[in-house]
């Protein structure tokens, strides 16, 4: 019956699809070898229309045999296509596609304004904002009635608690952590000079203490991670010793060691073996050509009070210089129970870098950039919170890392809780950095994430350093302009209700009313509600979720 009404089985459409391909590449053949000919005998001028011909027709017999793509074995030749769009997919958005205000992980409007602030340009635009600020979740600063003049100097964060000897003076904007191996010599270069220009510092990463990192002399905080890369035994545990003798160095003003990171808490990293040159091998202290593996725990913690005890003796080891830690926040029962620690020992870190599950300049599985961590108004307002209940807030500078690339951002982050923000992508944009998401292929277009010498050397030093500077002073300078205009001199005269939230079409909140503040000391006498079970299950002694 379906051969009556003329209806193809499916094997019959299989059949006749394959059919018309091998046609295709067939007819694509004969023609590449009628216009070889023609070249042999009628003249080389043919060679233009035979080679082009010869390769389409060797590359359509490649589809047809090949097992691995099977769109090439349905679609020879033309399937290419699909792949080359898949390629510049990328591109084309965010040239062509996206607004000024909706790219990700960074918009148009942002990159900008970072790019014409490196470059000593004007950031203004014409018109009014593009944002709908009718929008749930536009946030808005509360300016005053009565602006102040912005101070002359910007101002510094003094870091160093009672057991502190070497106290240094934060800036509001910092580099953030960004290892040597991840970013290429010439970018650890540009952003260390920057910093030495700027006055401003400059996290290493966990990747280890380079030259690249001292050679300009800009002030460091050395980070250590699960790999104790630059101070590691040969079995991979943490050498006193040798970190000793880094930590003295001039340019190390303060030392942090790494619980988590935003893009990926809780997981550890593994550098392939093939990237492990000499140079890196030697800064990380581990074997060259072997695959170093960064596991998700330490090894010399592994109970809060054990953590609080270690950074003490971190302390001591750096000659009394500020020493503190980084994480992603996740279980608030946790950070308490470090709270508890440091109250049991009469201990405590000179600062904590809160860092936000939406920062993160590596690559990470995409599950845990999308769906792990807490993000960094939330994590900052807990930590910031437990500090204060607990009465140590005082002791305790905190930073705030992810996403920080205006002033506003800025101002946003010490209204949280933040005593400094640092900042990675914007840093990277500054030197260079296109947002083109290759910076774990090791073949970024512009040099600020590859170890390729080729690519990496496209990096100037001298011009990118001064753009690090500019958007770093620029920028610094533009969250003073924006306190100044709320009637705020200095940072800590910012209030929770100075930063408001819009939650449905109708209705507008400031963070006092969307978030709970827990008063100094007020865990220790009379836990809120909200926070009591925590409280009371969180134990010194024991990492319980």
């Amino acid at each position: 019956m379906n051969a009556v009404l003329g209806v193809r089985s499916a094997g019959d459409a299989v059949s006749f699809g394959s059919v018309l391909r091998f046609a295709a590449v067939a007819v694509l053949s004969l023609l590449s070898l009628g216009a070889v000919a023609l070249a042999l005998f009628a003249g080389p001028w043919w060679w233009v229309l035979a080679g082009p011909l010869l390769l389409l027709a060797g590359t359509g017999c490649w589809d047809l045999v090949q097992r691995k793509h099977s769109v090439l074995r349905n679609y020879p030749v033309l399937g290419h296509l699909r792949f080359l769009l898949e390629a510049v997919r990328p591109e084309l958005q965010q040239y062509f596609v996206e607004r000024n205000f909706d790219g990700r992980p960074y918009d148009r409007d942002i990159r900008s304004i970072v790019y014409e602030r490196a470059k000593g340009t004007d950031a203004e635009e014409p018109f009014g904002t593009e944002r709908d600020v009718y929008a749930d979740g536009y946030e808005s600063l509360v300016h005053s009635m009565a602006p102040v003049a912005p101070p002359d100097d910007p101002p510094k964060i003094r870091i160093g608690g009672p057991d502190c000897t070497q106290p240094y003076d934060m800036a509001l904007l910092n580099v953030s952590a960004m290892s040597f191996g991840s970013l290429s010599a010439n970018a650890i270069l540009a952003l260390n000079k920057g910093a030495a220009l700027g006055g401003f510092a400059h996290d290493t990463g966990e990747g280890g203490l380079s030259e690249y990192h001292l050679r300009h002399g800009g002030d460091l905080i050395w980070e250590i991670g699960t790999g104790y890369f630059g101070c590691r035994t040969s079995d991979g545990d943490f050498d006193k010793a040798e970190f000793a003798d880094k930590a003295a160095h001039d340019a190390v003003k303060c030392v942090s060691l790494k619980l988590s990171q935003g893009a990926k808490p809780g997981i550890g990293g593994v550098l392939p073996g093939g990237k492990v040159n000499a140079e890196i091998a030697r800064v990380r202290d581990v074997p060259q050509g072997k695959s170093v593996i960064s596991p998700p725990y330490h090894r010399v913690f592994s109970t809060p009070r054990e953590l609080v005890r270690f950074l003490a003796g971190m302390r001591e080891l750096a000659g009394g210089k500020p020493t503190g830690f980084k994480l992603c926040l996740g279980s608030r029962r946790q950070f308490l129970a470090v709270c508890k620690a440091m109250l049991a020992e009469g201990v405590t870190p000179d600062f904590i870098i809160v860092d936000g599950a939406e920062g993160g300049t590596g690559a990470a599985p995409l599950e845990f950039a999308d769906h792990i961590g807490t993000p960094l108004t939330e994590g900052l307002i807990t930590v910031h919170n437990a500090l204060a209940g607990t009465g140590l807030r005082d002791r305790i500078k905190l930073g705030a890392s992810g996403k920080v690339a205006t002033g506003a951002d800025i101002v946003k982050r010490l209204v949280q809780g933040a005593d400094y923000t640092n900042a990675a992508r914007a840093m990277m944009f500054a030197v260079g950095c296109i947002q083109a998401q290759r910076c774990h292929t090791n073949r970024c277009p512009t040099g600020v994430t590859t170890q390729d010498p080729r690519r990496a050397r496209a990096l100037d030093v001298e011009d990118k350093s001064l753009r690090v500077a500019r958007f770093q002073r620029a920028t610094v300078t533009g969250a003073q302009q924006i306190m100044a205009s709320m009637g705020v001199r200095f940072p800590a005269e910012l209030r929770p209700h100075m930063l408001r939230r819009r939650v449905d079409p109708h209705q507008v909140l400031s963070y006092a009313e969307l978030y709970d503040w827990v008063a100094p000391g007020q865990l220790l006498s009379e836990p809120p509600r909200d926070w009591a079970d925590d409280w009371a299950a969180a134990d010194p002694d024991r990492f319980t979720v």
